[in-house]
């Protein structure tokens, strides 16, 4: 009986890890594919993952009522349908009536272009939104919250970071450089990609039998994750944790992009990957070490580090260059990009020091943390707000600020000073 325990739960975990990977694949389309829309509308830059994130704020309570109603695994198969359905829609984006391309010939067809490619993105944001969910709990759950628990969501992060390596690496070379030219049926094939990926999970996870946590019936709720204080500073830090992930990478690949030399999509597509494959570095580094090492020691060695990096970055000139690729790049450049090395294990260690405690309260926070996910839609967007009134280097302020705070809740914020509400 044991032994077919374990084996469910292995089960689980791979398919869990499995959706992680997805996660990554759709999220990290949007802030390539911002370069083909702001290269028509300037403002347009960041407005598909603003989309993509803010589809968090409507569906974040709603998933988390659907997990404690149908469970992870109906949650999880709902949740590939609507992918796949997002997905679609961008890819009309690129089919109907004319592209990008036709601009200076029809600006109404490319401007509802761009609203059905933002429709889909939002649509999108609702299956990422039903996604993480699920998996972030789930592997908690399965590693027994703690040290274990916070292993199995890096392992699952690790996944994550290789299909966030791969899809603004391959978007750069679909797209290579950016030319009014350039529209979405150039990244068609990544779109069919996904679609297919989103299909094939569907019937995998359809077959999977997925032992899920016992809910007990008529629970009764007497109060609100909020009520402890660790966890409402958790979510706030979550809010700013994904516009950092987000950010980061994004404002360096359109700071590449800007130089405007050949390729240059190709290789701010390349760095903006760097970021995401040293996220992977990072994250399996995390997933072996946190058995023995604290995840309050880890959190606050990253955000220190992320800082540190930061404010080099800044403060470097423009005219410290390094060739790569066979054109001059700023040092500093390679800096931001390090900074997936650091951002690498703050989402699972956030979440992981967010719901220790809270019992039967874990499924409600985890829809709270999931609603406040739009901050990877919300400050980009102010991120890129100040790029364009300054530089893209001078946003990265921002980001720092928003890291300041991670290392006060990695340090102080995540102590449970609320132990005497009952949580089972």
């Amino acid at each position: 009986m044991e032994q077919k325990k374990q084996n469910g739960n292995l089960i689980a975990i791979i398919t869990m890890c499995f959706i992680f990977a997805m996660i990554s694949f759709v999220t990290n389309m949007a802030a390539p594919f911002g370069n083909i829309w702001g290269h028509t509308y300037s403002w347009a830059g960041m407005m598909g993952n603003m989309m993509n994130f803010a589809a968090y704020l409507f569906m974040g309570i709603p998933a988390g009522k659907m997990l404690v109603k149908y469970g992870y695994k109906k949650t999880a198969l709902m949740a590939l349908g609507v992918g796949v359905v997002g997905l679609l829609v961008q890819y009309l984006s690129s089919e109907y009536g004319a592209d990008v391309a036709t601009f200076t010939y029809d600006e109404q067809i490319v401007a509802l272009n761009l609203i059905i490619y933002l429709l889909g993105a939002f649509i999108c944001g609702f299956c990422v939104c039903m996604l993480n969910t699920v998996v972030n709990p789930m592997l908690n759950y399965l590693g027994g919250g703690g040290n274990k628990g916070n292993q199995l969501i890096q392992i699952g992060g690790t996944l994550n970071s290789l299909t966030g390596t791969l899809t603004p690496l391959l978007v750069g070379v679909l797209i290579g450089q950016v030319t009014e030219k350039t529209s979405m049926s150039d990244v068609a094939p990544l779109l069919f990609i996904g679609i297919g990926v989103f299909v094939l999970s569907f019937i995998i996870i359809s077959f999977v039998k997925i032992v899920e946590p016992q809910q007990k019936k008529n629970e009764k709720y007497e109060h609100s994750p909020l009520a402890f204080r660790h966890c409402l500073l958790g979510i706030i830090a979550i809010f700013f944790y994904v516009g950092i992930e987000i950010g980061i990478p994004a404002q360096l690949n359109f700071y590449i992009t800007g130089l405007g030399f050949e390729g240059s999509a190709a290789v701010g597509g390349t760095l903006a990957a760097s970021y995401w494959f040293l996220m992977l570095i990072g994250r399996a580094s995390s997933s072996i070490i946190s058995g023995k090492v604290s995840t309050t020691t880890q959190m606050t060695i990253v955000s220190g580090l992320a800082i540190a990096l930061l404010l080099i970055g800044i403060f470097m000139p423009d005219t410290i260059v390094v060739q790569f690729k066979g054109n001059d790049i700023p040092v500093k450049c390679f800096l931001i990009a390090a900074c997936g090395l650091c951002t690498s294990i703050m989402w699972g260690g956030i979440f992981n020091l967010a719901v220790e405690g809270l019992g039967k309260y874990t499924a409600a926070a985890s829809g709270l943390f999931m609603m406040m996910v739009v901050g990877g839609g919300v400050m980009p967007l102010i991120q890129d707000f100040i790029a364009k009134a300054t530089n893209p280097i001078t946003s990265y302020w921002l980001v720092i600020a928003m890291l300041v705070y991670i290392l006060y809740y990695s340090r102080i914020g995540h102590k449970n000073v609320n132990k005497d509400i009952p949580v089972e």
